[in-house]
């Protein structure tokens, strides 16, 4: 019998074995949210004109920024990247160069965004200046201000507050993703940027790690670990270092967060393999599921009232909804044979999962929590595993095998743009994506 890897492996054995950076920012905004058009009606065609700047020092800055935010407004697949016309200023009068709106409109652009670099105390200052071409208004003036080292994370800055701007919604800009890597020669938690950069090793227990999961609020790491014996729920206190382990006999696996006091858990200590409430301490709050068969693979509602899981209670595992204040519980999934891995979206308007389909291939779908608008997002390429949401609803990060080995992949959410996230030795899987920023 060919079996999930990972959670679903988990699902399986216990079956079978039953027994960013804050940084000063001056100047103003508009305050107001720019529908430049409506959802899904394509992306926002947008001139980006590298930061103006004089001196060697502030050139290289410039240039470091442009780059940053190309790469970042690129990532969200909401823009079309238009190079600017030669002639986007009007320098007929040097001492009233004008934005030219004119030729901004003849190459198709939307919108138009610039600036300039400067060195103040020692600090990088960048100003930036958006603007709408077709009514030339200004949309957006903003300064900002950090030490050379966080050039990154200010072209950041400018690019949440750009998405945030035309989108109404905050961005995913600033969190980070977590999941596990076999580059070592053991599997161990790492962690990265949203794009795929900055990756830090997390757990060094040379063992096996697995399932990580951040707080809501980034303060705390949830994960599962080998390195005692069977497995177990640790939560790392990440300010301390100090990990609490869930101290009961039998196995403890697959965290998840229903806020940033209280995560869930499967545990065996009863006999049945059920859900559980579980404190940061490692201390039970409460019993969740009460149902012959195996419950693995909790996700929660944004508000916590809802807990969409994986049971077997029915044969083979299905994803089903329970409400925590009434214990009503409904089988969500009744298309696919073996669906497992739910993540409830940061919107509330939908879970993800990941369905092992006849074929032999593993797909993630896309469903309503009550049941309807069932979305297939993977197709034709292998085993595709883990979907995770970014805090903004927007993206999904998921691991899959499509070229081989284990590589972690991210999408957008109607499953549009899937491409590799980062490039790193060895395997990588089962990804989070943080809801802090």
């Amino acid at each position: 019998m060919r079996i999930f890897r990972n959670t679903v492996a988990y699902f399986l054995v216990c079956l079978f074995c039953s027994a960013i950076i804050s940084l000063p920012c001056l100047g103003a905004e508009t305050g107001e949210y720019i529908a430049i058009r409506k959802e899904g009606a394509g992306k926002i065609a947008i001139v980006l004109n590298k930061p103006e700047a004089q001196g060697k020092k502030e050139s290289g800055w410039a240039q470091n920024l442009d780059t940053v935010v190309n790469n970042g407004l690129s990532f969200t697949g909401l823009f079309s990247i238009i190079p600017p016309p030669l002639n986007v200023k009007d320098t007929s009068d040097p001492k009233n160069i004008k934005i030219n709106f004119g030729a901004l409109s003849s190459v198709g652009s939307e919108i138009y965004a610039g600036g300039t670099v400067t060195k103040k105390a020692g600090d990088v200052v960048l100003d930036m200046e958006v603007y709408e071409t077709a009514s030339a208004k200004q949309i957006l003036r903003k300064t900002y201000t950090g030490p050379e080292d966080q050039l990154r994370a200010m072209g950041h800055a400018f690019c949440a507050d750009l998405v945030e701007l035309l989108t109404g919604k905050k961005s995913f800009f600033g969190s980070k993703i977590v999941f596990v890597s076999n580059s070592s020669g053991s599997k161990e938690i790492y962690q990265c940027d949203f794009d795929g950069d900055g990756i830090r090793q997390l757990t060094s227990l040379k063992s096996i790690s697995l399932t990580p999961a951040y707080s809501p609020d980034g303060k705390y790491l949830a994960y599962t670990s080998f390195s005692s014996g069977p497995p177990s729920l640790f939560i790392k206190n990440l300010a301390t270092g100090v990990n609490a382990k869930v101290a009961k006999e039998g196995i403890s696996v697959d965290p998840g967060w229903r806020n940033n006091n209280e995560l869930s858990t499967t545990l065996s200590y009863e006999g049945d393999q059920e859900i559980y409430l579980i404190r940061l301490d490692g201390s039970i709050a409460q019993r969740i599921t009460r149902n012959r068969g195996i419950d693995v693979s909790p996700t929660f509602s944004p508000d916590g009232s809802r807990m969409a899981f994986v049971s077997s209670r029915n044969g083979l595992p299905q994803i089903f909804i329970q409400d925590l204040q009434s214990g009503q519980v409904k089988r969500l999934t009744f298309s696919g044979r073996y669906n497992t891995q739910p993540s409830w979206s940061p919107n509330g308007d939908k879970i993800a999962y990941s369905t092992w389909e006849s074929n032999g291939e593993i797909n993630i779908f896309v469903i309503n929590p009550d049941g309807s608008g069932l979305v297939q997002l993977t197709r034709k390429c292998r085993e595709n595993e883990y979907p995770s949401w970014s805090p903004d609803g927007s993206m999904i990060v998921f691991g899959s095998n499509r070229e081989g080995k284990k590589k972690i992949f991210v999408m957008n959410a109607n499953g549009e743009n899937q491409r590799h996230l980062l490039q790193m030795d060895g395997e990588q899987m089962q990804p989070s994506w943080s809801l802090f920023r």
